[in-house]
């Protein structure tokens, strides 16, 4: 199990990016969470097997054809998962 925390900036709030992201990571099986920040980046926090976080990651510098990613930080997560699947805050 992988655990990680991206952060994604650019023109990535009203765009239908964590809607997106959800979907993605669903697809991926993975669980975890997406929010829009105060700054205007994404937060997407995500738990699963390491080659879908990765997919996911690589998803992620592209997103939705409405959205401009600009940058995609990753951090270590620490921890389980707060939810038993993907969700949008």
């Amino acid at each position: 199990m992988a655990a990680a925390r991206f952060l994604v900036s650019g023109r990535v709030q009203g765009v239908g990016f964590r809607a997106a992201t959800r979907g993605q990571a669903r697809l991926l099986g993975l669980v975890g969470q997406a929010i829009n920040l105060p700054d205007g980046r994404v937060e997407v926090r995500v738990w699963g097997l390491a080659e879908r976080v990765d997919a996911l990651e690589r998803w992620l510098h592209v997103g939705p054809a409405l959205a401009r990613v600009d940058a995609v930080t990753r951090h270590a997560e620490e921890g389980a998962p707060e939810q038993v699947e993907f969700v949008i805050g």
